[in-house]
Formats: structure tokens, sequence, C-alpha cells
């Protein structure tokens, strides 16, 4: 009732277009154009296949090295709307789109089994310049649907690394190499961990940090970001 109330006072609506919407979620125009990722996948790195006519397999790169975590996934393509609403959350300081981006990993991804959700972590200085971590943003907004503890103190980044947007393929490995440490070995023992990113490009940041998370003791870790670049 005070809900319904409130809606009639304040109306809900797309953080990106402003046309109505419901319940902080982006409206119907909006959320048809993102391309939802719903298989064929790698069950291992979560990469989409372009044929929807297959069935899900290891994809050549997980085939010839093992990634250090176990299963990777990704709510959709970071392409059309999906691109443009994470541009504006991240690098225009909209933090408002945080709610609606959430809903959607929610939304495809009702439930987890993992004991500890652990954001992506920035460097200081480039959270002096960002105001905020985006990452950090949607592991609390995920933390609170799932019901489980999170950890935003322990995984640093203690180097200042370029930006991966610049960078391809190899020199994105070169670029966070050593970029990442744990502060406390105990917080992460023996624990099933869920690590969160906005963006899965290449993979070579939640490689990187898985593998300090696994040395640092943790009994496996799953990957959950918004978007994942593919070309579909």
């Amino acid at each position: 009732m005070l809900k319904a109330f409130l809606n009639l006072l304040l109306p809900q609506i797309c953080p990106l277009c402003a046309e109505d919407a419901d319940d902080g979620r982006f409206c119907q125009r909006c959320f048809a154009g993102i391309r939802l990722i719903t298989g064929p996948i790698c069950p291992c790195c979560g990469m989409p296949f372009v044929s929807q006519e297959n069935t899900e397999h290891l994809c050549g790169r997980c085939i010839i090295k093992e990634p250090p975590f176990e299963a990777a996934r990704s709510a959709g393509v970071y392409k059309g709307v999906l691109l443009e609403a994470i541009h504006r959350f991240k690098y225009n300081g909209k933090t408002s789109l945080a709610k609606p981006l959430i809903k959607i990993i929610a939304d495809m991804f009702p439930a987890n089994a993992c004991g500890l959700i652990v954001p992506v972590p920035l460097h200081k200085t480039r959270l002096k310049e960002r105001g905020f971590n985006q990452s950090l943003l949607l592991a609390k907004g995920l933390a609170k649907i799932y019901n489980l503890p999170i950890d935003y103190l322990n995984l640093k980044r203690i180097r200042a690394t370029d930006h991966q947007a610049n960078l391809k393929g190899k020199d994105r490995l070169t670029n966070v190499m050593g970029a990442f440490a744990v502060q406390d070995k105990a917080a992460f023992q023996d624990k099933k961990i869920l690590l969160i990113d906005d963006v899965y490009t290449t993979g070579a940041t939640i490689t990187e940090c898985s593998k300090v998370l696994k040395k640092a003791g943790a009994k496996g870790i799953d990957v959950l970001t918004l978007a994942r670049v593919a070309d579909l």
C-alpha cells in the first residue's frame, strides 16, 4: 500500500531513457536492447558460442589452459544498451544505474551456493579518481539478494595498472600480473568465493585475482560478471 502510494507521488522511471519503468528496472524498450547470455556456453569460462545449435562444451582456450576458477558466468553481451548503461555507470558516475544492473544479474542467476562474495578491487589512485568501485557496488547489491557475507578489504590491488580497455591480448595479462595481493589469508581459507566484476573481456583480471585467492587458501572460485565481450 505504501509502495503504491509512493509510486504515485514519485513514479518509477527508466534510469537510461526516463520512460516509465517498474521497480527500478529498465523500461521494456531499453531491456529489449540487452542481449542476455542464455547458452550454449563454455561450462568453464562462460563464453557464449555463435551457433545456437551447439551443445555446451569447453572452448579452445579452456582446453589449452584450465583457468584457476571453477566457473565464470555473465548476464549479457557487452554491446548496445548494456554497454551504454555500464559506461554511464562506470565512467560518468551515474551510480543510480547500479540497482537495475544488479537486478539483471540476479534475475539471470537467482541463487548462489558460494560462501563469500569478493569484488575485484580498484587501486587507491583509480578509486580516488572515479570516486567509487563499480564492482563493489554490484557486489554489495548481490550480497543482500543472495544473503551472503562480503569481503572487500582483504583482496587488494597493490599496483596501479593501465586501463585494461586500452590494451589487447597478452598485454592485458602482463598489465595485471602481480597487481593483486591478499592482506589477511585467513579471510579466504577454505572459502568458496564468488568473485564479482563488471565486464569479462579476456579474463585477465579475474584470472589474476583467482590465482591470488587460491594461493591464499580459497577452496574454489566462481566468477560472476555483468557483461561479457563476445562476437555474437
